[in-house]
């Protein structure tokens, strides 16, 4: 008998091996950075023509600042441009575009593009696309945290005792539904520091395929996966 196919609601994806797959076809690592983020374009349009409804793909932690710096300032080159030139089509299809993280470290002209396009999408109703760019799980329980302290501090209004559903508004992903699914390509099997509180009852899905090669066909694959688990979030049968 034939699996129904069930499509999350939110997926989230750790876009992962990008340099490996460059370094394996004898090319600088900057190339498997190019050929991703093509292929961010191509996921996004794909997962809102299956009916997911909130994408989240981790772009750049809050470790990946060790990386060379060479190699860290071609990748904001690379964003600056994919910033640039993605409006348009955020805007024909209807996606809110979400950037989640730190900003502080970011150059003023990018921060500038993320306010513009956050702010001309904000009312698209289609599809949320969330992009997490100097994030870090840790980060983000701990500005929670912090935030709530600070409310305190400055007397503003809090909850006697805070529970989960308050706590959750604090977070990067504010009121939007935790992840159904994760996928994690190129092969290693953990969440680095990738949504710690919101990947609590998800799916996991891996892949040994790095991101250059994740196309529309291996998420459907995943999302066939996915549609054979059971999810009983500690429950019996």
């Amino acid at each position: 008998m034939k699996t129904k196919i069930k499509v999350p609601h939110h997926v989230a994806i750790i876009m992962d091996g990008n340099g490996r797959w460059a370094k394996k076809r004898g090319l600088p690592r900057t190339a498997g950075h190019g050929k991703g983020v093509k292929r961010v374009k191509e996921i996004v349009k794909e997962a809102k023509n299956i009916g997911i409804k909130v994408l989240t793909v981790f772009a750049f932690s809050t470790e990946n600042w060790l990386r060379p710096k060479k190699e860290i300032n071609i990748l904001f080159t690379f964003l600056s441009n994919f910033l640039n030139t993605y409006e348009k089509e955020l805007m024909e299809e209807g996606i809110c575009l979400r950037i989640i993280g730190r900003k502080s470290n970011f150059d003023k002209k990018i921060l500038k593009k993320m306010a513009e396009l956050e702010e001309a999408t904000k009312n698209n109703k289609n599809f949320i696309f969330n992009v997490a760019l100097d994030y870090g799980g840790r980060w983000d329980i701990l500005n929670a945290v912090n935030t709530i302290v600070g409310n305190c501090n400055d007397k503003k209004s809090i909850p006697e005792a805070i529970d989960e559903d308050y706590f959750r508004n604090f977070l990067a992903l504010g009121e939007i539904s935790d992840p159904e699914l994760l996928i994690r390509t190129s092969g290693e099997q953990r969440i680095s520091n990738f949504l710690l509180w919101n990947l609590a009852y998800s799916e996991l899905y891996f892949t040994p395929l790095a991101w250059p090669d994740f196309d529309k066909k291996q998420l459907h694959l995943a999302i066939e996966a996915y549609s054979h688990r059971q999810r009983r979030f500690g429950g019996a049968n």
